[in-house]
């Protein structure tokens, strides 16, 4: 993207995950602005972003945290801008496995990276949670490994004259 022109903000909570990004990014011929932050809370002023990428990210906690991701990219979201991301599919293989601690919501003690709070959707679940936003496309997609299914999504900030 960089090389295209674009201006580039990359966020992440944990600062290794935004050094090794940093260490990648350092071969682009533009800038990228890298911030350790949440993205309940993206340091940004509104409507500030023509596209916003979340790939294998916001499905780390809970429905509510959830929520309060997808409203604060609507929040930074110009209005006509795309939001790209992924969720957990109910069809994936881990769906119902380890222990719930909240609806849709597991953790697994056994596998490190994943016990921390999983939130899985299915497609009708996933409009609902992007709501204002219009949903132009959603695919379930099976990952690398067999079963490791994830809904991969496109949606829309719709411009407010939509709404009426």
């Amino acid at each position: 993207m960089v090389s295209l022109g674009y201006s580039v903000f990359a966020l992440d909570v944990s600062s290794a995950g935004v050094d090794f990004a940093r260490s990648l990014g350092q071969q682009q011929t533009r800038p990228i602005h890298f911030v350790t932050g949440l993205m309940a809370d993206l340091p940004c002023a509104d409507a500030s972003f023509d596209y916003l990428l979340a790939w294998n990210v916001i499905y780390h906690g809970n429905r509510d945290a959830v929520q309060e991701s997808v409203s604060e990219i609507h929040r930074v979201l110009r209005p006509g801008g795309i939001f790209q991301g992924t969720m957990l599919s109910k069809n994936n293989r881990l769906f119902g496995q380890g222990r719930e601690v909240a609806a849709d919501t597991f953790v697994f003690e056994a596998e490190p990276d994943k016990s921390n709070p999983h939130f899985y959707c299915n497609q009708q679940e996933l409009a609902a949670l992007l709501d204002p936003m219009e949903l132009l496309r959603v695919n379930d997609c099976e990952h690398e490994r067999p079963g490791s299914y994830h809904l991969h999504f496109v949606a829309k900030k719709i411009y407010l004259q939509d709404l009426e």
